[in-house]
Parts: C-alpha cells; structure tokens; sequence
C-alpha cells in the first residue's frame, strides 16, 4: 500500500493526528505534492489544546474535569473524615460546638475541592491545636483570654479559613474538580488561587505557632513598631524565638502542598521541579504573616495592664493602664485582615515566579 493510500480521508488523518503526538505534519510529508496541491497547515496538539475540551451531548463541547463519581467520591470521603476530626476536636476542647460545626464544614469543602486543600486545612488545625496546648500552665498565668484546649469558637474558625474556603471554591469550579499545578504558563488567574490559598494558611500557621510558642520565650517581648521592651502577652509584642516559629509553621504547610501534590498532581518534569519553589515561599509567607499581624496587633488592638489581675488585657478600665494600641481592632479582625494581606501578596508572588 503506498502512503497516499495510507490516509485516504479526513477521520483516518485525525486519528493519524491524535495518535501521533511527536509528528508535526502527521505522514503528511509521504504524500506525492502533486495529489497535494495545497500545502496543510503545521498543526499541533498540545495537553492545553486537547484537555480543556470533552464530547458532550449533541456534539458541544464543555470543560472537562474529574468524573462526577470521582468528584462525589472525594465529597463522600470528606465529609466522614470532617465529621470524625470536628467531634474529636470538639471533644478534646480544641473547638466549642460552634467551632467544631464551623470546622466540619469548612473541612468538608476543602477536602471535596481536591486533596492538597484538604491536607492544608488539617496541617494548619492539627499542627496549631498542638502548639495551643504546649505550656498551657505558663498560658494560664500570662494570658487575659486563656481558654484550656483553645476552644476556639466559630467565629474565630472563619477568621482563620474563610478566605481561603471561598478560594478553594472558585478554584474547583474553574477546574472542573481537577487540580493543577504552580504554572502561570498554563492559567496566572489558577496560579494565583492556589498561591493565595498555600499564603493563607502559612499565615494562619505561622502566626498561631508564634503566638503560641513565642510567648514561651524566656527573653522579654519588644514591641515590633518601637522595639521598646514589653510584658508578655502585649499585642505586637514579638520574640526570635516567635519569629522563628512563625517561619516554621510557614514551611510545615510548604512541604504539605509539595508532598501531597507529588502524590495526586501530574504534570511535567519542569513544572514539577518548580513546585518546590513553593516550600521557600511558604516559609516566607508565615514569617510575613506574623509581622503584619504584629504590626496591626501594635497600632491598630489596644493592650494595657490590669493591676488587679496582674496580666495584659486588651480592654480599658479604671485599673487598666495603656500599654500600646487603638480601641480599633479585636484579635480576630486583626488576624482577619493580616491574612487577607498575606494570601493577596503571596498570589501576586506565585503569579511572577511560576
């Protein structure tokens, strides 16, 4: 059979086309030019070409993602295993009953979006519900609001996950469930979702372990905007041993997103040796996290000292005297907008570097 013969209609050429990802003129260069007057365009497949589009009823076309039993599945999974973590939680006193309700939900969203989510919601509680509960006793005795476990209630839960929840959200509706690399090449508005959720949560990481463990610090506390010596507990207030932490707790949520991303992500070797970048860059964005943080906590939440109860406290009174701060922001505004600054710059970032 000769090669003109080999193709003998446009079906057998694109099966020749789809079958052949190497050839760029698919056996068009065997064929005679005079049974080919007119030349044939160079064409192309690439993964972007072909991906994006799936047969769909009455031969349109629409996103493709994971199959909806897969999609289903992984709902299914999460909201057992956001059920099962929230009871504990609430059992352990990690959360009250609005927190452990805020918490399943949120697990649950995150875990039905994809994987890597997931495992940066359970990085972030599990990690930081630990720190809480290191030196509880030395808590009891400097901290105005200490709770045994935490207890964090649910407005506390979306002070800390709603941002990203609501990103996650967006994110798995772009994408049709599939997850995605770091790539501005393929999508800077993906790259940015996924930059700003990896932010979020090295924030939130970073800034509980610093709170948590800095304040177990034998040095004195220096006030981050005049570096004056203050007492523990001073909203601001910042130790190495707390800005270390912070970049600690940064760099846990880092290599979370890598090594589950090498386990259910595919994509080229390249991008996939870029992924790694992320682990620096969360490092980074706890460390940042925890300055802003502090920088609002010092200007924007009052702190003074109460002579009764011999602590730091955070609202004024006649036997309270001013420390630091406005009357502006409480403890959860303050992280709220520390976390929306951290997720916006960190997105901005990924969207330059991948």
């Amino acid at each position: 059979m000769s090669s003109a013969e080999e193709i003998t209609d446009g079906s057998d050429l694109l099966n020749c086309i789809l079958t052949s990802r190497h050839l760029d003129y698919y056996w068009y260069s065997r064929i005679p030019v005079s049974q080919n007057p007119a030349p044939l365009p160079q064409i192309r497949f690439t993964p972007q070409s072909l991906a994006p589009l799936t047969p769909a009823a009455g031969g349109a076309a629409q996103p493709m993602g994971i199959p909806a039993a897969s999609v289903a599945a992984r709902t299914a999974v999460g909201a057992a295993l956001a059920a099962v973590i929230a009871a504990r939680a609430v059992r352990r006193r990690s959360l009250d009953g609005s927190g452990g309700a805020a918490g399943f939900v949120v697990m649950a969203i995150h875990l039905a979006c994809g994987y890597r989510y997931g495992a940066l919601v359970l990085a972030f509680f599990f990690t930081s519900s630990k720190a809480t509960k290191i030196g509880a006793d030395r808590k009891r005795r400097i901290e105005d609001d200490f709770k045994e476990g935490g207890q964090r209630n649910w407005i506390q839960v979306l002070a800390n996950s709603l941002i990203a929840t609501i990103l996650v959200i967006i994110l798995a509706t772009m994408t049709g469930g599939q997850d995605q690399c770091l790539d501005s090449h393929e999508s800077k508005v993906i790259t940015g979702i996924i930059g700003g959720i990896i932010g979020h949560y090295c924030c939130c990481n970073g800034d509980t372990w610093s709170s948590e463990l800095g304040v177990l610090s034998d040095e004195q506390p220096r006030l981050i905007t005049t570096l004056k010596p203050v007492r523990k507990g001073t909203n601001g207030g910042v130790t190495l041993q707390g800005l270390l932490a912070a970049t600690a707790g940064g760099l846990i949520i880092g290599l979370t997103f890598v090594f589950v991303g090498l386990l259910t992500v595919e994509c080229s070797f390249d991008v996939a040796l870029r992924q790694l970048l992320v682990i620096p860059i969360s490092a980074t964005a706890g460390l940042l996290g925890s300055l802003i943080d502090s920088v609002l906590g010092a200007t924007l939440q009052f702190s003074g000292y109460c002579s009764v109860r011999k602590k730091v406290v955070s609202k004024r009174g006649p036997t309270v005297t001013k420390i630091s701060g406005m009357t502006i922001l409480d403890n959860d505004a303050v992280n709220a907008v520390s976390v929306l600054l951290t997720t916006a710059v960190t997105a901005y970032a990924c969207i330059r570097i991948f």
